[in-house]
C-alpha cells in the first residue's frame, strides 16, 4: 500500500490516501503537481483505496507539499511516517 500525504499550508496534520500499486500512486502525486503549478484555482477531490469511503478535497493553491510513501504493517525504514524523522 502507498500512502500520498498532503500538506496543507497553516494545517498541523497531513492530508492522506492510499493507492494499492506504486503506479497508482504515481498517477495521483502528478496529478497533484499539476494542480499545484496550475495557475488558476482549482479544487481537487481524492478518494482512498484502503477506505472506500474516504474523501479529501483541498484548494490548490493551499497546497505546501506532497510526498508518496509505501505503507506496510511497519515501516520498512524503521522511521517514523511523515516529511520529517528525527535521528539519535
Amino acid at each position: 500500500m502507498f500512502t500520498i500525504d498532503i500538506i496543507v499550508k497553516y494545517t498541523p496534520v497531513s492530508l492522506s490516501v492510499e493507492r494499492k500499486t506504486l503506479e497508482e500512486a504515481e498517477a495521483v502525486y502528478q496529478s497533484v503537481l499539476e494542480a499545484v503549478r496550475s495557475d488558476s484555482s482549482r479544487l481537487i477531490e481524492l478518494t482512498c483505496e484502503k477506505i472506500p469511503d474516504k474523501k479529501v478535497a483541498v484548494l490548490n493553491h493551499e497546497i505546501a507539499a506532497v510526498q508518496i510513501s509505501q505503507k506496510s504493517g511497519a515501516t520498512a525504514t524503521g522511521r517514523a511516517p511523515g516529511f520529517v524523522a528525527l535521528t539519535s
